[in-house]
């Protein structure tokens, strides 16, 4: 590999100093914008271990809707909530916790039941309840992306994460 991974997770932005929050994992550099929820990038320096998680969907929310429904996954909020209730999950039978993430990539489809439109709002309300809060102050470095659909047609949701740790 020609670069090292602290490498091509790092976002250097020239004359802005980065900000590492208080955590477990201090030795992660955080470069970050204090007014924005996510990370311009991280930089994981030698000597810390990567976890790789594959790309996470929510359990059903409603087990009494029909199966493989819309109604039996929820909306995109409810998704998104399900989807880093389980992600959480992940990381702790790794054992690890949701201030251990740098990165998130996150899909987000489109809701038929809303026109067809993919509700970025909710994706970033559901965020801000596990990360950049009271309880977990880590911020991530995240791409957000709409998608045509994902792996099945009643999920709205996915999103895959990348934890540094000891």
């Amino acid at each position: 590999m020609k670069y090292p991974m602290f490498l091509i997770l790092t976002c250097l932005i020239a004359c802005e100093a980065p900000v590492a929050p208080a955590s477990k994992e201090s030795n992660v550099i955080r470069y970050d914008r204090p007014d924005a929820s996510i990370l311009k990038g991280a930089s994981v320096p030698a000597g810390k271990q990567l976890f790789f998680s594959s790309g996470q969907v929510t359990n059903p929310v409603y087990p009494d809707a029909p199966e493989k429904s819309l109604q039996r996954y929820g909306n995109t909020y409810e998704q998104s909530i399900g989807t880093l209730q389980k992600l959480e999950g992940v990381l702790k039978e790794a054992g690890l916790g949701l201030d251990d993430v740098v990165y998130l990539g996150v899909f987000i489809a489109p809701d038929p039941r809303e026109e067809d439109q993919i509700d970025f709002d909710a994706w970033f309300r559901a965020y801000g309840e596990f990360f950049n809060n009271e309880e977990n102050p880590v911020k991530t470095a995240r791409s957000t992306i709409g998608v045509a659909a994902l792996a099945r047609p009643y999920l709205l949701v996915e999103v895959e994460a990348i934890a540094a740790y000891d």
